[in-house]
């Protein structure tokens, strides 16, 4: 192979790794409903959607960090958006999440840094019992009931960590090394702030979902934005 085609295949392979980069469409506006209301956002099959989404939750999908762990203006809670993006090709998930980044940094011109802590931490892992989610579509999974308690539901363990970070006032740092789409459905009585109410979050989590809370010490990434806009361009 003479020198000018490896040269044209290297020129290619630069400009494909750029165009996965970058979404080939994308919507970025203000919500029009209230911010405070419900909010999704979803992956599937080259298309990355958020509708009324407050922006504190959209960075946090984009980098993949529980909100705790982002410092930046008072109004990334309190400002939604939608949003409408795809990809010139069906990409994996964790590609439309990368391009969610250049997305952010193209729209709202966010400038940010990574930086690393040292946190009480609890780390999540496979109780001794055994796993007991099961996967996402799995015809014998069970739909869970109410019965007069709070109800959990997602399907990814990022989305688990956040929830269970909230109700224990610590991070919570993913070590299960499960990467697939579960049905994880977890009830459990309003948390206060004694000892036994953690115990109870605890028995939930080790009873219904086969995984457990280990209190460790570890280093954990945060974002401190730099600068951000409120409203987005390029529509």
């Amino acid at each position: 192979m003479n020198l000018l085609k490896i040269s044209s295949i290297l020129v290619l392979l630069a400009l494909n790794a750029l165009s996965q980069s970058h979404f080939e469409a994308a919507s970025v506006r203000p919500s029009r409903a209230a911010c405070q209301g419900r909010w999704s956002f979803s992956t599937s099959h080259g298309a990355l959607t958020a509708e009324n989404a407050p922006l504190l939750r959209i960075i946090s999908r984009a980098y993949n960090l529980t909100d705790d762990r982002i410092s930046g203006p008072a109004w990334l809670d309190s400002e939604c958006y939608d949003i409408r993006a795809k990809a010139s090709n069906n990409v994996p998930d964790r590609h439309l999440i990368q391009m969610l980044q250049s997305l952010l940094e193209e729209r709202f011109h966010l400038l940010a840094r990574r930086e690393q802590e040292e946190r009480p931490i609890f780390a999540l892992l496979i109780d001794k019992g055994g796993l007991k989610m099961k996967l996402y579509g799995d015809k014998t999974a069970q739909s869970p009931t109410l019965e007069g308690r709070i109800l959990f539901m997602a399907r990814h363990m990022p989305d688990l960590c956040e929830r269970l970070g909230k109700v224990t006032g610590r991070p919570v740092i993913d070590k299960t090394g499960l990467n697939g789409d579960y049905l994880i459905a977890l009830t459990y009585p309003p948390l206060g702030a004694t000892d036994a109410d953690l115990s109870t979050i605890f028995s939930a989590v080790r009873d219904q979902l086969g995984l457990k809370l280990e209190s460790q010490r570890g280093v954990v990434d945060t974002l401190k934005i730099v600068s951000i806009d409120k409203v987005p361009t390029g529509n």
